[in-house]
């Protein structure tokens, strides 16, 4: 059976060049960076080079990066770490209502821990206003949290224009750059962010690593405490190879961005056109233009997402839902609920995520099997509606 991957907005397959680079420190390059010795100065030397490496791939200073074991490592050490060290100033916390929950968990953490959070509202593509965000600040206000590019539509934020609003105001500004890094250029200077947070599985690197930038005027204070490594940000002896392959993703990432992403854009616009016109009533999700270049997100009038994931994996074909089906409910994701799509509409979600090495035939077939699943579903709906029935196709 035939085999494709549309699932890239979950994670990555290991690119082979990062895995040639992480080796070394798996099988005999294996010193603790800490050390004083050659095995030791080797591991350090690596754990230096990566950090340049990520450093370069956002336009920022080898100083200002301190690698987490991934993503929600990152924004939870962002947001704690900015919010307790300036909590003399402040309690006050902005952030958006369709956040990865590695930030809104942590948010609703805070608030239950004495800080105050207002989560700004989107518009019906997934965008935040900065107006609601400049709106939103008070002299309490401490921090500002927005991601880049959301992770279930993949809508693209405006960041640079929120990074002026809290640079007037002296506002410290992260964003969640997970699922934008390595797949659109970033700048943290021209954004205008004081931290970002990125996630190495989401662009070919290995899971478990990933790294916050942390502009140098700004003080963190650190969620993990011991040994004192990477600047007494992070404690914990570094993950030599898997910070190796997180360098090689970045550097990867780096030469090749602009032309493999073009190709992928090509890639999903033809997906998106091939079933927009087979299927009626399809809704696309997310901004038209602003957004992720792999990432299509789509809802099936009258059909359960989670049942075409379902159909669609029978045929070998991997892809996510935006709700799930239960013998009581349909829970609806919390960014197509914020968005405002209707229940009806966001329980036929299904994203699709392209990456680097799909190809045009890998399309074809995705195209041929939504089309045929869907058609197949719609059928089994109606004999089920005629019948008085009601399960979840």
């Amino acid at each position: 059976m035939k085999t494709v991957y549309l699932d890239h907005c979950a994670t990555t397959p290991l690119h082979p060049d990062v895995l040639t680079a992480m080796l070394p420190f798996l099988r005999h390059s294996f010193g603790n960076p800490s050390s004083i010795h050659a095995m030791g100065k080797k591991a350090r030397e690596a754990v230096e080079e990566a950090r340049g490496r990520v450093a370069a791939l956002i336009g920022a200073n080898a100083a200002e990066i301190v690698f987490t074991s991934g993503g929600t490592e990152a924004n939870n050490l962002a947001i704690k770490g900015v919010t307790h060290a300036r909590k003399d100033r402040g309690s006050h916390i902005v952030t958006s209502s369709i956040e990865h929950h590695a930030v809104l968990k942590t948010c609703q953490y805070l608030e239950r821990n004495g800080f105050t959070v207002t989560y700004l509202p989107v518009d019906h593509h997934g965008i935040v206003n900065p107006e609601h965000v400049k709106n939103a600040l008070t002299d309490k206000t401490i921090l500002v949290s927005v991601m880049h590019a959301n992770n279930e539509v993949g809508s693209i934020e405006p960041i640079d224009e929120i990074g002026r609003i809290t640079a007037e105001r002296g506002i410290s500004f992260h964003t969640d750059a997970v699922q934008s890094a390595g797949k659109v250029p970033l700048n943290v200077e021209e954004m205008g962010v004081d931290l970002l947070s990125i996630s190495a599985h989401k662009f070919h690197g290995p899971k478990g690593i990933g790294a916050l930038y942390i502009r140098e005027e700004v003080s963190i204070d650190p969620i993990l405490h011991g040994g004192g490594q990477e600047r007494d940000i992070r404690s914990g002896t570094e993950n030599v190879a898997s910070i190796a392959g997180l360098g090689k993703a970045c550097e990867l990432a780096g030469e090749t961005v602009a032309v493999r992403m073009d190709e992928i854009t090509k890639m999903r616009d033809a997906l998106q056109e091939r079933i927009s016109a087979a299927v009626p009533g399809l809704t696309i999700n997310g901004h038209p233009v602003s957004r992720l270049p792999n990432c299509l997100s789509v809802s099936v009038p009258a059909i359960m997402g989670e049942t075409i994931v379902r159909d669609l994996d029978a045929r070998g074909i991997a892809v996510s839902a935006g709700s799930a089906c239960t013998s009581h409910s349909v829970e609806i994701s919390h960014v197509l609920s914020a968005m405002g799509l209707p229940k009806e509409t966001a329980q036929g979600t299904v994203r699709l995520s392209l990456g680097i090495m799909n190809t045009p035939d890998e399309i074809e077939y995705a195209v041929a099997s939504f089309i045929e699943v869907v058609e197949k579903l719609k059928a089994l709906s109606e004999i089920e509606n005629s019948l008085g029935s009601r399960r979840c196709y």
